[in-house]
């Protein structure tokens, strides 16, 4: 899953909130150095993202890409689904998107203002893009989403083929809807059973 995902499922604090959007900065990041509380979030952030790729909507969708294109593929699904839960999002949330959007940019513009905990440098430009430029608002539309994906391919520092991807996912754009709104209800379901962050994190590592 991506940013909106992941903010939308974390738990309503500063903490949790930071640890959703730490987990996918914490390549030689030693973890253990923050919060107890962070450290849950970032588990759990993991969790999700371990559900999501084993779970058939992702699984089944991986083959349908090009040989050349393949390796990004997992980006590019995850990019998407956060398009996916925007279209539908009221088969998911009582209030409508912008306003979860508002609520989702102001609990950003407070992690900016007074972070829990010391905010590695990629993370703070990406949070600070995320808010500034109104990420979630561009992730509303295909021309949108798919400009997201052609910026983070061209982030990339090897040579690749892996713009205009978007044009591969349009082939079965619309079976990925249909397995999205199977797909995004198990995973509420299945971080409702795993419990309160904190006290499923002390719990596993006792």
């Amino acid at each position: 899953m991506n940013f909106l995902a992941h903010l939308q499922l974390a738990e309503p604090h500063p903490a949790s909130i930071f640890g959703a959007i730490l987990a996918d900065f914490a390549k030689g990041v030693d973890v253990t150095q923050y919060p107890i509380a962070i450290q849950a979030a970032v588990a759990r952030h993991r969790a999700i993202d371990r559900f999501t790729d084993h779970h058939p909507h992702r699984r089944q969708f991986l083959p349908r890409f090009s040989t050349q294109r393949r390796r990004f593929a997992p980006v590019a699904l995850d990019v998407y689904d956060d398009y996916l839960l925007i279209q539908h999002w009221q088969h998911f949330y009582p209030s409508p998107a912008d306003q979860g959007f508002a609520k989702l940019y102001c609990q950003l513009n407070a992690l900016l203002q007074q972070p829990p905990a010391s905010m590695p440098a990629s993370m703070q430009r990406t949070v600070n893009a995320m808010v500034h430029y109104r990420w979630f608002e561009h992730y509303q539309s295909r021309d949108g989403i798919s400009q997201a994906l052609d910026q983070i391919a061209n982030r990339i520092r090897f040579a690749n083929q892996f713009s205009g991807i978007m044009q591969e996912i349009d082939l079965f754009a619309d079976d990925l809807d249909q397995s999205f709104l199977d797909f995004y209800p198990a995973l509420q379901a299945h971080v409702l059973q795993l419990g309160d962050e904190l006290t499923a994190f002390i719990a596993h590592s006792s």
